[in-house]
């Protein structure tokens, strides 16, 4: 899953309203940020296969610290901890709020995997196969992307047009990325390419996210010149 996984987050953000959305979008894909890192250094492995599942090419044959079961529950009170400690408000909300979107990333991964997903170290291993069905999968992911954009836009509305222009704008841009990358995009040859790539994508939503933030920030009035 890729799109997908930001539908937590931006559900997210309408309950835990002072987390930055950028800090959500980082969590939505901690786990995977820690996957294409470990795949550049060696540490987990992938093959690419083209159409090896539906149309992905991903043979993730070895991902136990990423992906494995207990890993993610440690991974996502991590990255809640140290949001929570990070943040102002209310640091069990916050820590809640990060780390349940952090770990949505293994449940929904376990929708759409192959039995690929570790229940004990590289043992067990789980998954449901939507992706086998692309033409089904990715509707039920820019689905979810959308409905959490939904939630969030009427559970805190912005104050300012142009911030509720810039939320639709990057789910617009985050389903037509998702339609992209599934049937028309030309996957690296290496699984270290892909998993830079995967890095680049990541990092340039988390960007557009902070972007979002700024643009639904609300404006202080200007104060008007005295008079002379």
């Amino acid at each position: 899953m890729f799109i997908g996984h930001y539908g937590p987050a931006l559900a997210a953000k309408a309950f835990a309203k002072t987390v930055p959305l950028w800090v959500l979008f980082v969590a939505a894909q901690w786990v995977d940020f820690l996957w294409a890192t470990f795949v550049i250094l060696g540490v987990e492995k992938v093959r690419l296969i083209a159409n090896f599942f539906g149309m992905s090419p991903l043979d993730l044959f070895y991902m136990p610290y990423t992906h494995g079961l207990p890993s993610a529950v440690l991974l996502s009170l991590f990255i809640g901890g140290v949001a929570a400690a990070a943040l102002p408000g209310n640091r069990t909300a916050i820590l809640v709020a990060v780390a349940a979107t952090a770990f949505s990333h293994w449940l929904l991964d376990l929708v759409v995997h192959r039995p690929d997903l570790p229940l004990i170290f590289d043992e067990m291993k789980v998954g449901f196969g939507l992706w086998a069905y692309p033409y089904v999968s990715v509707p039920v992911e820019i689905a979810l992307m959308f409905g959490g954009l939904w939630l969030y836009d009427r559970a805190a509305p912005s104050p300012t047009r142009a911030g509720t222009i810039a939320l639709w704008a990057l789910g617009v841009f985050m389903a037509a990325l998702q339609v992209q990358n599934t049937f028309f995009n030309e996957h690296p040859a290496t699984p270290e390419g892909f998993a830079q790539l995967s890095l680049f994508g990541y990092v340039l939503l988390t960007l557009f996210a902070a972007g979002v933030d700024y643009a639904r920030k609300e404006k202080a009035p200007r104060r008007r010149a005295e008079a002379l």
